[in-house]
Parts: C-alpha cells; structure tokens; sequence
C-alpha cells in the first residue's frame, strides 16, 4: 500500500472542498481499501464522509424512493418501504457479497465500485482500465465471467454490482453534488460503457459526491424481483442475473422493467425485451419469445459464448416468476 493522507469531513463544505482538490470520498471502505492494498488504487488522499447527512430512506412526494448514499445494504435491503415498494432492490441487496460486508458498504459506494476482472486486479497483467494503453488481457485470456454486451476493443470487464441491476430497470436516478450545484443523471447515463475510455467509469465530475438514488413512481399493482445465477451460492458474482418489475392488470402486462446484470459492460437495460411484453397476455410462450431478445447485440469471447443461453433462460425464468408463470 502507498503512502496517503487522511480526513474526516465534518460537513459537505468541508466534503467538497477536499474532493475539488482530489481527495477520494471514502464510506464503508469494503472495495477501495481492498483496492488500494494491492496497488490497483493509489490515491494520495481519502476523505471519510461518514458524517454527512445521507443515511434516510424517504418516499418521494410522488410515490416514488429515495435512497441516502450513506445508507448501507443492508439498511436499505431491511427497510419497510424499500421491501414493500420494491422487492426487487432488497433482493438484489441481499443477493449481494457477505452479511457483514452488506452491514459496512454503503449503497453510493455499491454502484462506484470498480469490476471483479481478474486481470484488473493483478497488476502484472495488461489492463487499459487500471492503465490505459497497456492493452485488455482478457480479450485473449480467460474470459469466462466477461461481458458480451456493451464490450469495445478495449474492454470487456463486467460491472459486479447487484443493486445496480435493480436501479438500471426501475430507471432510477443519481443526485449528485459539487462544486457547481446539484443535479441529477438517470442510472443508465450514470455508468459509462467503457468505448475508448474504459478507465473512466462514471459521469462524475471533479469532486462530485453522490447524495442519494432516486426510484421513481411506478404504476400499481407493481410485481419485481431479482434472480441471481452464480457459480456458488453465497458470497460470489453473477454469471448473469435478471432484475424485473412488471404491472400486470386486466391479464395484461401494462408496463415492464427489465435488465441484466453478469453479462454486460454495465448494468443492461432490455428495452427490446420490454417491447415485446406490453400489451401481451402473459403465457409460457410469451416468456420465452420476449427471453430470447435479450442478447441483442451480444459479442460473445472464446470462454464466455455459454452466456447467451445462460442469459436468456435467466430472464426467462425470472419473467415466470414475477408474472405469475410456471
């Protein structure tokens, strides 16, 4: 581990005004530090935010959620309203590394955290996302738990976060805060596909700090869920996983959040999938056929081409459940 300096902020004055100077926000720590003992980080100050007022689950005046960034997972995937308005985040929440770790890690430090891409992590191999130029190892190596979708020349390291699939269906937005105001992106504008700059990750600007997620209102009655396929059962990363919320009423489907998580470059929204399910009335074969849309676009590696297949019978699987299928 490198030399670094460190400080608490008191306030978000004192928050922003370090991060305008290049200080790195730090909360629960689970994935920065474990970054920064090997190597892969190097930043040269840590401001811990813990103090700052972000820890409320809140509904919206319209219905909708709001999520404080300093509220942990496992706070946010407990909660009352969060379990009753959207199940889906709470298990996608649960669904996520170990207890303790969930009881640490903070949900605006979930959707920051950097891929699981081994040869990320190792320092002696060539990664244009830890170094940008030296070349993607994976793209020759093994690629097994690589994306297929939103993949370019340089990249094709997945996003590991759950919550993140589950914010990226119900269309969900990140409030944000620096130097110049608050604003707010939409989740699927928020993480960045990696093109010709994958060592640029999110739509942050100089000493931004994320305050909170925004879920907004969904018509009711809402069903969601989030379905996880994963090598081992407890404390690994999604091969592929399906986040979805659907409105059923009259027998139809009135309106449909999908996306999947394990395969792509970010968290995959699937609008095409979503089109071919409203207006239909739900039926066996109706999950199939919209199932199979899902891999629209998809650029499968030597070691990863059992992702396709893997992909569309999670989705598949996961529109049964919620919409009351077999």
């Amino acid at each position: 581990m490198h030399p670094f300096s460190f400080t608490k902020a008191a306030n978000t004055r004192e928050a922003l005004d370090a991060g305008r100077h290049g200080g790195r926000y730090i909360a629960g720590g689970t994935t920065l530090v474990d970054l920064m003992r090997e190597t892969v980080e190097r930043p040269e100050t840590l401001v811990d935010i813990n103090d700052l007022p972000m820890r409320e689950v809140t509904v919206t005046e319209r219905g909708g959620l709001r999520i404080g960034a300093l509220v942990t997972m496992s706070e946010a995937a407990a909660h009352p309203k969060v379990r009753s308005l959207y199940p889906v985040i709470s298990q996608a929440l649960e669904l996520s590394a170990s207890a303790q770790l969930r009881n640490m890690a903070t949900i605006g430090g979930n959707i920051m955290q950097r891929t699981r891409c081994t040869y990320f992590r190792d320092v002696t191999a060539d990664c244009n996302k830890r170094e940008p130029g030296s070349g993607c190892a994976a793209l020759a190596g093994f690629n097994r738990t690589h994306a297929i979708l939103g993949t370019s020349e340089h990249c094709v390291a997945t996003h590991p976060s759950d919550a993140a699939v589950a914010f990226a269906a119900l269309e969900a937005r990140v409030h944000l805060l620096g130097p110049d105001g608050e604003r707010q992106v939409p989740f699927a504008d928020f993480l960045l596909r990696p093109g010709n700059t994958p060592n640029r990750e999110q739509a942050l600007r100089r000493g931004e700090l994320i305050t909170g997620v925004e879920v907004p209102a969904l018509a009711r009655p809402l069903k969601s869920g989030y379905l996880k396929v994963r090598d081992r059962q407890s404390y690994e990363f999604a091969l592929t996983s399906a986040a979805v919320a659907l409105q059923v009423r009259g027998g139809v489907i009135r309106e449909a959040k999908v996306a999947a998580g394990g395969v792509g470059t970010v968290p995959w929204k699937l609008p095409a999938v979503e089109r071919h399910l409203l207006g239909e009335r739900p039926s066996e074969s109706l999950w199939t056929a919209a199932a199979a849309k899902a891999p629209e676009g998809a650029r499968p590696l030597q070691h990863n081409r059992f992702k396709v297949e893997l992909l569309k019978r999670t989705v598949e699987r996961q529109l049964r459940v919620v919409g009351g299928g077999k």
